[in-house]
């Protein structure tokens, strides 16, 4: 968490932006983002989405990703790296080690009967692709729903409301696909 905060920091500065700016951007205090630099918190999905869109760089730099990666470009799924749990039950995974430029964020989302994206995944510039392994999901665009099902993908505008809901009957699994913010 420590090396997160510091990694925050780092590219802030190297934007030549105060804490409270950067702070106003993602819509938390400046003491919150102090914390998180300072790594006496740890912030959300959505805080720590938000605060890579604002510094022009991906979540997957702001945790290090891009480190591994110049030593391991491959991701063993056992290995896969667990990035937040919501309270509907959807769980997030980071499926890639990231580099500098890189084009893409890779995740699994792994839906409990029920379960629904909101709070992890949410509206920023950019397209998204989602890929359903597993289950059956009604995906909201929108104010259309559609109806996936294993094997069926899903291609969409990131700016777009959008909202995943498992319908099926036990677990669904989900390959969802990011592009990073331009920066």
């Amino acid at each position: 968490m420590k090396r997160l905060g510091e990694r925050i920091k780092r590219k802030r500065e190297s934007l030549h932006m105060q804490l409270n700016e950067l702070a106003r951007k993602v819509g938390i205090s400046s003491s919150a983002l102090s914390q998180i630099e300072k790594a006496k918190a740890f912030p959300s999905v959505l805080t720590l989405k938000s605060i890579a869109d604002s510094l022009y760089t991906t979540v997957g730099e702001l945790i290090g990703e891009n480190e591994i990666l110049t030593k391991n470009p491959l991701v063993k799924f056992n290995k896969k790296s667990f990035v937040e749990r919501n309270d509907s039950g959807a769980t997030l995974y980071l499926l890639s080690n990231h580099g500098n430029g890189k084009q893409m964020e890779t995740f699994l989302v792994e839906f409990e009967k029920g379960a629904s994206s909101e709070g992890i995944m949410k509206i920023h510039p950019g397209q998204e692709f989602c890929f359903v392994l597993n289950g059956k999901i009604e995906f909201t665009l929108d104010d259309k729903s559609y109806i996936l099902e294993k094997h069926d993908s899903f291609y969409f505008n990131s700016a777009s409301h959008h909202l995943a809901r498992n319908i099926s009957q036990g677990n669904s699994q989900v390959i969802w696909i990011i592009t990073p913010p331009e920066g």
